[in-house]
């Protein structure tokens, strides 16, 4: 699976505190299936819920949400565009002290996985995100 390593170099590049001590940021894929259809191909979608802790966490939550934010916008943007308010991306928080928290956030992410037959051999490949046009390209 790609997502989980790319939001975890992505967190930790964009967030000081995690730059610095990397061993705070806990990535764990719970509730995972493969999704198949009934046809010939051999390829599948992994769908899992990716849980994220930050232990001891002591800057401001937006400092750490704004950057997951723009992760999901490239990698899950079906997520942003969620009407159903109570999924997609979740989170707990506990408060250590007066001066830090553990945060733990789930995300219910997706990866497609495009499997060819080419001759004897089986050709693997991650699918990037669809994404879509934006609207003002169709005034030019």
């Amino acid at each position: 699976m790609y997502k989980p390593n790319s939001l975890r170099a992505h967190l930790t590049a964009a967030i000081p505190d995690l730059k610095r001590n990397p061993d705070k940021l806990l990535v764990f894929v719970d509730k995972g299936s493969l999704v198949t259809t009934r046809t010939k191909s051999r390829s599948f979608e992994y769908a899992y819920t990716l849980n994220i802790i930050i232990t001891d966490y002591s800057d401001e939550e937006d400092a750490l949400m704004v950057p997951l934010l723009a992760w999901v916008a490239t990698h899950q943007a079906d997520l942003l565009g969620n009407d159903d308010k109570g999924k997609g991306i979740r989170f707990m928080v506990d408060f250590n002290n007066h001066n830090s928290v553990d945060i733990s956030l789930d995300l219910d992410l997706t990866e497609r996985v495009i499997v060819k037959q080419t001759g004897t051999r089986l050709d693997i490949a991650h699918a990037g995100e669809v994404t879509t046009t934006p609207p003002y390209t169709d005034l030019y």
